[in-house]
Order: C-alpha cells, then sequence, then structure tokens
C-alpha cells in the first residue's frame, strides 16, 4: 500500500492547516485496516504509534509540499516507510526536560526496537522506515 498526498506549504512558525492535520489520522485508520486485513491486527498499537509520529513528523517539519507513506507486508517483516519531497535529513533530538516537543524520532526508536524490530533514514533523508517483525494471530 502506498499514499502520498498534498500539504500546504507553511513556514517554521505558522501553524499546521487543519485539512493537513487530518492527514495523520486517515493514515492511522488505513494502516490499521491494512494490518486487519494481513491478519496483524495484534500489532496496531506499535504500528499506528509509529505512522502517527512519522507522519506528523513529516507535515511539521519537511517544509516540503508532498508527503508518501508506504506500508508492505513481505517475508514476515512488515515494512513501512514516511517521507516527503523537502530536502534534509530528520534528527533525533534531545531534548531537555522541560521540552515540550522533540521526542517523536526517540518514541519511534523506543517502540520499534521494543518490538524487535530496525528503523533508519534513508541515505537521501528523504524518508523515515521501519521494519517488524509479523507477528499476527495466525503467524
Amino acid at each position: 500500500m502506498e499514499v502520498n498526498f498534498g500539504i500546504t506549504l507553511r513556514g517554521p512558525a505558522e501553524p499546521i492547516p487543519d485539512q493537513d492535520a487530518r492527514r495523520v489520522s486517515r493514515m492511522r485508520r488505513l494502516a490499521r485496516a491494512r494490518l486487519n486485513h494481513c491478519g496483524l491486527a495484534s500489532m496496531t498499537d506499535p504500528v499506528t504509534l509509529v505512522v502517527s509520529e512519522l507522519v506528523t513528523n513529516a507535515i511539521m517539519h519537511s517544509g516540503g509540499t508532498q508527503v508518501g507513506f508506504r506500508m508492505q507486508l513481505r517475508d514476515g517483516l512488515l515494512y513501512l516507510a514516511v517521507g516527503s519531497d523537502a530536502p534534509g535529513k530528520p534528527a533525533v533530538r534531545k531534548p531537555n526536560d522541560e521540552a515540550e516537543h522533540g521526542r517523536g524520532l526517540q518514541l519511534v526508536e523506543f517502540v520499534v526496537l521494543g518490538s524487535g524490530g530496525v528503523w533508519g533514514i534513508s541515505d537521501d533523508g528523504a524518508a523515515v522506515w521501519c521494519l517488524f517483525p509479523a507477528k499476527g494471530e495466525d503467524r
């Protein structure tokens, strides 16, 4: 499954338009439906959390106008990738205890590794990807 969608070009201090913010819940619903279809409903919580974080990051921080979301099941692995058309490379931040933002990729790392998976950033920095071992009712 692959979904590409446009987002509003905005400056760093500008709020996210509602139509862009709604994309996050739509991608979570698509991921949940795909997991159910593939017999992987037991993976819904960690996968939808990661999808939510990655899509939110792409919308908030990419500075681009296009976001892509890919989810594939292959050889016992669930592959996720979220990217944008903007140059630059996502970075894991080390926020202080008082910071209200900046923990998204740390959370992604914690959830993916805790699920027995791996994650990374594409060489060109255009996408963040994750591999989860496919764990379902029939696996």
